[in-house]
């Protein structure tokens, strides 16, 4: 169960919302749910409480060092990339690029540092630059 709001969008960004539900085949209202949900989920992982990585538990450092964006994101974004590569991005495509592009490099910045972390605690092999 959620909460039930009311939001007013500008008009891009529902095209823009209306846009992703039909590539998607879903209703714009849980687009824009998912899309809410994972933007903010980065700013409720365990990086975002006072203490080090060196005090997570093993289990919340191998959750960070494997985040991935969910497929129906990941997948948005490699096809706004292939348009943006082939010059055929639009200006609504551009801003939802940089959104999710924006939300890709904040998630990759934690896995990182998790990633990191877990190799410290030889939780996970190092990496080799060699190899």
């Amino acid at each position: 169960m959620g909460t039930q709001i009311t939001l007013t969008l500008t008009d891009a960004a529902f095209e823009r919302a209306q846009r992703l539900a039909t590539l998607t085949e879903r209703n714009v209202a849980d687009v824009l749910a998912e899309t809410i949900e994972v933007t903010l989920t980065p700013l409720a992982t365990p990086l975002d409480d006072d203490r080090p990585l060196t005090d997570l538990p093993d289990a919340a450092v191998l959750s960070l060092a494997d985040m991935q964006l969910p497929a129906t994101l990941d997948g948005r974004l490699a096809r706004l990339l292939d348009a943006q590569q082939a010059g055929r991005v639009t200006e609504a495509e551009r801003d939802e690029l940089h959104a999710l592009m924006q939300v890709y490099q904040i998630q990759q910045l934690r896995k990182a540092r998790g990633l990191s972390e877990a190799v410290a605690r030889g939780l996970r092999p190092r990496f080799d630059a060699a190899a």
